[in-house]
């Protein structure tokens, strides 16, 4: 039987849509090096990545940021002006700590080490974007992309995000962003790299 193209078309991620959200994100992660050292066992890697999601997006980047989906993919963004409240509160901490369990310390160390990197000048912030590996190649990811680059350059902003995946640099390097600089994190943890891309004029001139 023939599988129908899903569609990758971006659209408002709601909270109703958590289980797909939290179950394509969960999928498109787990081959990534950071979510991997935060979910060292492959039997339990996929299970956890869903809670992570989850409350990720219905905690913090669904009540605070710009959250939109495709069929098959997912993407967290957040405008400069809720960068603040996006910060996860004590309760969203607790049950992020709770979920990963003797990986918490690692978690809290590189959120902290990320953040170091983190430029002081106005920006979108790309949280979180992904597509189910079952998808890719049918423009999920991309779509996704160019919508929330769009809504920067609109703005005229700067766009930064990090990533722990060195597959993925040239990927971005596409779509305009260079890397700012690189850590490896504590406890034996992946390198991370910080990019960000300077702001396009949407007319093109």
């Amino acid at each position: 039987m023939t599988r129908m193209p899903t569609s990758n078309t971006p659209k408002a991620a709601i909270i109703d849509d958590a289980p797909m959200v939290s179950g394509v994100l969960a999928r498109a992660f787990g081959d990534d090096p950071m979510m991997r050292w935060f979910f060292p066992h492959d039997a339990s890697r996929e299970a956890g990545l869903g809670r992570y999601f989850t409350t990720l997006f219905t905690r913090q980047y669904g009540l605070h940021g710009v959250c939109e989906r495709t069929d098959s993919a997912a993407a967290f963004w957040v405008a400069p002006e809720g960068q603040d409240k996006a910060v996860p509160d004590a309760e969203t901490v607790q049950e992020l700590q709770a979920i990963l369990g003797d990986r918490a310390d690692l978690f809290r160390q590189a959120v902290e080490a990320a953040a170091g990197h983190t430029p002081p000048e106005p920006h979108w912030y790309l949280a979180v974007i992904g597509a189910d590996p079952a998808a890719r190649g049918q423009g999920h990811g991309s779509a996704l992309l160019r919508s929330g680059l769009a809504r920067a350059d609109a703005a005229d902003m700067p766009v930064y995000l990090e990533s722990s995946n060195p597959d993925n640099l040239p990927v971005y390097g596409h779509f305009g962003f260079a890397v700012l600089g690189e850590a490896s994190l504590p406890g034996g943890g992946p390198t991370l790299w910080a990019m960000r891309r300077a702001p396009r004029d949407p007319s093109g001139g």
